[in-house]
């Protein structure tokens, strides 16, 4: 019985952790885009920049979704923009580009 109360205590503490993990996780990307944006409007004149900033987002390690965060504190430096360049080039945030773009792309086709 006492293992079985210890063990509810350990699972549902690990429980917390995990929902407070990813609220802080959800706050670092939220605050991390705060910095991608003005790059991407800077290095990508002519993208559509909410679309780029999601895909550069979402393939940057989690590592690097911190350090963009504490960018947003501390400044945008050559390093933070070099980073921003290096996970805009990988093949997967490539992609991402292209597909969120294309809609948008399209769309303003079909207005010409």
């Amino acid at each position: 019985m006492l293992r079985g109360a210890t063990l509810a205590l350990i699972c549902a503490g690990l429980a917390g952790c995990a929902q407070v993990s990813g609220m802080a996780e959800e706050t670092a990307r939220e605050t991390a885009k705060t910095v991608v944006t003005p790059v991407v409007q800077a290095k990508f004149p002519g993208v559509p920049v909410a679309p780029v900033t999601d895909c550069i987002i979402d393939n940057a390690t989690l590592p690097e979704v911190y350090g963009l965060a504490k960018a947003a504190a501390l400044g945008i430096t050559p390093e933070t923009t070099e980073t921003i360049v290096s996970i805009a080039s990988r093949p997967e945030t490539v992609t991402c580009i292209a597909k969120a773009s294309l809609p948008i792309a399209l769309e303003g086709l079909v207005q010409l």
